[in-house]
């Protein structure tokens, strides 16, 4: 029995057929994880820079990552085929958990000082961040590979190497 060939869901949230989602997550994705690296730096080395490093990658993984789950949203409430999909709801509950501990960590630090917010909430807060990151990529990986969303699946098809 064979399986039954993918059919593509496309993106109203694109430029020129390639949807906005994928293409702008890449920066919140690094930042937010980025941010548990330097706050570990801070705490080993004690520098302040790594600190206010720290502060600025998370205002920037927040503030990125509110462009880019706003096209997700669209598309989510745009496409039908996407609002069919569990794992597009999974998807987007786990980014809207993630996009609420990212701006909590950045208030806390904005407004306690880049430093002194590290420890103990700080930290902890990064730490659940980037184990939200892989569990909302994951879940995002999931609607590309399995159910074809924004993927053309013709020319992906014609790209891919025999083997």
């Amino acid at each position: 029995m064979s399986a039954q060939p993918l059919q593509p869901i496309v993106s109203r949230i694109a430029i020129f057929g390639h949807p906005l989602h994928p293409a702008l997550i890449h920066i919140p994705v690094a930042a937010l994880i980025a941010v548990l690296a330097t706050d570990i730096t801070y705490l080993v080395t004690g520098d302040y820079f790594w600190a206010r490093a720290s502060l600025w990658l998370v205002g920037v993984g927040t503030a990125t990552g509110a462009v880019s789950g706003t096209a997700g949203v669209l598309d989510l409430a745009l496409v039908p085929q996407i609002r069919r999909l569990i794992t597009a709801w999974c998807h987007g509950i786990l980014a809207v958990m993630l996009m609420s501990l990212a701006a909590l960590n950045w208030l806390l630090r904005y407004e306690g000082g880049a430093d002194t917010a590290i420890l103990p909430w700080g930290i902890y807060l990064s730490g659940i961040s980037a184990a939200l990151v892989v569990a909302t990529g994951s879940r995002g990986a999931q609607l590309v590979f399995e159910h074809a969303v924004g993927v053309d699946v013709e020319d992906a098809a014609d790209k891919r190497p025999d083997i």
